[in-house]
């Protein structure tokens, strides 16, 4: 039972991470479900929340930095915290906080 909840926190995480975190390139925002990024950054960040400590700003960013996102057809990888505008990360990590909250 366990893992059910566990499986449908992240995808419900996932969901959410898809539907309002973008990346932005040249002033057009990719929403990370259409980039097919959000299961990979909701899977990374989901150890943050269920750790049992308060989410870190800090540690979100580390996160989001050790995510590659291939551009050019794969020529280079870019993390992903460098795509990613200010304003996204910080409700990342509000995001987090309030699921944190919920579990």
């Amino acid at each position: 039972m366990a893992k059910t909840n566990t499986s449908e926190l992240l995808e419900k995480l996932a969901a959410e991470i898809g539907e309002n975190i973008y990346i932005d390139i040249a002033k057009w925002h990719l929403y990370l479900a259409d980039a097919k990024l959000h299961k990979v950054v909701a899977e990374q960040v989901y150890p943050l929340i269920s750790a049992g400590k308060s989410v870190e700003e800090e540690d979100v960013i580390q996160v989001l930095q050790s995510i590659p996102v291939k551009v050019g057809g794969g020529r280079r990888e870019i993390p992903l915290i460098d795509l990613l505008p200010l304003q996204c990360q910080v409700n990342l990590v509000d995001m987090l906080e309030k699921y944190q909250r919920e579990m």
